[in-house]
């Protein structure tokens, strides 16, 4: 894993990012930011599924209007976590016409492909910016003190390029002697769009570690060179993802893709899953995220089982069923868990289908079972730290043995400060 590229630290209504501060998971409400009370609770079940900040649309007047007010209810509830407004095409008017969304929001994102056309554009973003920097002038309200100078993002999607530039760009690649593929120009419009935008920004009154950049595509490839390019010409805070990167699994394995070579190259501040949840919650996201991180070993978020795919050497049914039921034991245990001992995140149980890799990978993991394959003693041997710790003879018991084993060892691991009394 090589060593974290941004080295500005930028703060978001709290939370601190850059550097080598762990990549915080971001994600965003699908709910109509007008209706303010399906708005927050959203933003609730997000935050309680390991999001530390999210990002509303703020689209219109009523969108506008009604961020102070999810602001102040998420207070009252005692969440208190960044909140990101997403605006496109309209923003430098709404901000300007609310100052209560503008001071209640920790980051706007600004899209430079359709923040202004035109002469418009760099008025537009400059109009954007002041209002970010602008200190109080309307008296007390309950967001005075703490949601000035806020962060900044700045997040170009090729679904919504700078014509302009991308025109500029198409007209010089035609007169060129090694002229660039349709899909090269596009990166580099991206790119070009964002370092001018940063630019701008910092000439208007920013500073570097205001602002955090991404640039998306849906393509994991283009994803991982355009990050790779974007962070040589600039050292500000990255926001990582694909944009439009498909429905559940499918657009999970997208970004698994492309996240993971980038966090191996020491690229993202922070991350999100821009995944289509057919089938599932909105959180879903955020736990793709969460097992990213994960797989990656930069963070860990409830213990981890290593498990066999199973073959004609194991009794199929029985361990599937047995990996589904400790599973199913982890995420009803796990928060009773981290209360008992802080470590829990870190665990790892491996459950095994025979005695080709089940001793082998139980003994690497904190605790372990190799089950009997079809051909062996139906026998299940059970490993604590590498160790050999007892045999489960009885296959209807071995479950909830097992899950006591689990149980116990947790309970033995106890923080030395919740036990002294």
């Amino acid at each position: 894993m090589r060593a974290r590229h941004t080295t500005h630290i930028t703060n978001i209504g709290g939370i601190t990012i850059g550097g080598a501060l762990n990549i915080a998971i971001q994600s965003m409400t699908n709910s109509n930011t007008a209706d303010i009370k399906s708005t927050v609770q959203q933003i609730i079940d997000l935050k309680n599924a390991g999001s530390k900040i999210v990002r509303i649309t703020v689209n219109d007047d009523e969108a506008a209007n009604a961020v102070p007010y999810i602001k102040q209810q998420l207070i009252e509830k005692g969440c208190n976590i960044p909140l990101v407004g997403c605006f496109h095409y309209n923003g430098h008017i709404l901000l300007k016409k609310y100052p209560s969304c503008a001071m209640a929001l920790d980051k706007y994102r600004i899209n430079p492909g359709n923040v202004g056309f035109g002469n418009k554009k760099d008025v537009n973003f400059i109009s954007i910016i002041e209002t970010l920097l602008k200190q109080d002038a309307i008296g007390k309200t309950p967001f005075s003190n703490i949601y000035y100078n806020k962060a900044l993002r700045i997040g170009a999607n090729w679904g919504s390029i700078d014509t302009t530039l991308m025109n500029e760009l198409i007209d010089k690649n035609n007169t060129s002697i090694n002229p660039k593929s349709y899909n090269e120009i596009i990166k580099c419009a991206l790119i070009t769009s964002t370092i001018q935008s940063v630019k701008l920004a910092v000439k208007t009154g920013m500073t570097e570690n205001q602002i955090v950049l991404s640039c998306k595509i849906s393509n994991p490839i283009d994803v991982i060179d355009v990050y790779q390019k974007i962070a040589k010409k600039s050292n500000c805070a990255l926001h990582i993802g694909l944009t439009e990167a498909g429905n559940d699994e499918h657009g999970a394995l997208k970004t698994a893709t492309a996240m993971s070579v980038l966090l191996y190259n020491g690229y993202g501040d922070t991350i999100r899953a821009s995944t289509t949840n057919i089938n599932k919650p909105r959180s879903y996201e955020v736990k793709i995220c969460q097992q990213i991180l994960q797989a990656m070993g930069l963070q860990s978020f409830s213990p981890a089982i290593t498990s066999c795919p199973g073959c004609g050497r194991t009794n199929n049914q029985y361990f599937k069923q047995l990996v589904q039921g400790i599973q199913q034991y982890i995420e009803k245990n796990h928060q009773y868990w981290l209360s008992l001992y802080s470590k829990t995140n870190e665990l790892k149980i491996a459950i095994m289908g025979c005695i080709v890799n089940g001793p082998g990978e139980s003994k690497h993991a904190d605790i372990g079972l190799s089950l009997p394959g079809n051909a062996e003693h139906p026998s299940a041997v059970v490993y604590i730290n590498g160790q050999k710790h007892c045999t489960l003879h009885n296959e209807g018991c071995i479950l909830s043995e097992f899950k006591k084993i689990i149980n116990n060892y947790i309970k033995n691991k106890q923080d030395i400060t919740q036990c002294s009394d």
